[in-house]
């Protein structure tokens, strides 16, 4: 007798952008938890190759606190590059292992509304609300919504007002998964998980661990909004767990209960 999976509901994946070049098994374990009756929601990032079409376009990057600093030119290749061609080539590459998968932004029938963060940021965000029905519509027609983390401004400056924001894809994934009341929220990353001072992996993690790895700076970085989201997760009742997306199967393996990565919670 087949065994049935052990994971029900939705699960938000969130892939970053550091991974997108050795995807190969995520996309398949994709594939299969969809033909298994699972509901995958996928969140992408893609800032290694904003950067390097920034660069081909002869735009410098530059950053604050770990937050890409975007002016106007700089919006319209990140716009480009998360809701054109990164989003679109996941989208193919799911449908042509055999899935259905259908590519949308933040920015789709209002799903991602956000202000301003720092206006020294320019067009970075800061979510305010969430519409998940574009979401649930894509997963009631069996598909696999591919999610790019661009939002609209809701702003009261009319500078900004309207307009596409840059979101932090991290942050998306987590606020995404509060609003949908997702199962799980899992990030693949290029590292094995959080680590601690020594650089060893930490297999679990409480909330209070968490903060205090942040306030002695042991979490740092990209981290951050990674541990955050995982926490908002955690109280909203769903499991996160971060884990190396570069290990063949990762995504499934984790799903069924092998111990990787770091679990939070």
């Amino acid at each position: 007798m087949q065994k049935e999976p052990n994971y029900l509901g939705t699960t938000v994946v969130k892939i970053g952008g550091s991974t997108l070049g050795e995807h190969d098994t995520t996309l398949h374990d994709l594939v299969a938890l969809q033909k298994e009756g699972a509901s995958p929601v996928v969140v992408h990032g893609g800032g290694k190759i904003i950067s390097e079409w920034m660069t081909k376009q002869g735009i410098r990057a530059t950053f604050k606190d770990g937050l890409r600093v975007t002016d106007k030119a700089s919006l319209e290749i990140v716009v480009a590059v998360l809701g054109g061609l990164i989003n679109k080539e996941l989208v193919r590459d799911l449908n042509k292992l055999g899935a259905r998968a259908a590519g949308i932004s933040g920015a789709d029938a209002g799903l991602l509304q956000a202000v301003i963060k720092d206006p020294d940021l320019g067009y970075v965000g800061s979510i305010t609300h969430v519409d998940p029905l574009i979401v649930e519509t894509v997963i009631a027609a069996g598909c696999i919504p591919v999610i790019a983390p661009v939002a609209t401004a809701v702003d009261d400056d009319p500078d900004f007002a309207g307009s596409l924001l840059n979101i932090n894809a991290d942050t998306a994934a987590g606020e995404i998964a509060a609003a949908l009341n997702a199962s799980r929220l899992i990030f693949l990353t290029d590292v094995e998980g959080v680590l601690d001072s020594s650089r060893r992996l930490i297999p679990r993690l409480t909330e209070r661990q968490a903060q205090e790895l942040i306030r002695s700076q042991v979490i740092a970085g990209g981290m951050i909004p990674k541990i955050e989201a995982c926490l908002q997760a955690l109280r909203d009742g769903g499991n996160s767990q971060i884990i190396d997306g570069r290990l063949p199967g990762a995504l499934r393996a984790s799903l069924n209960g092998k111990p990787m990565g770091t679990q939070i919670g």
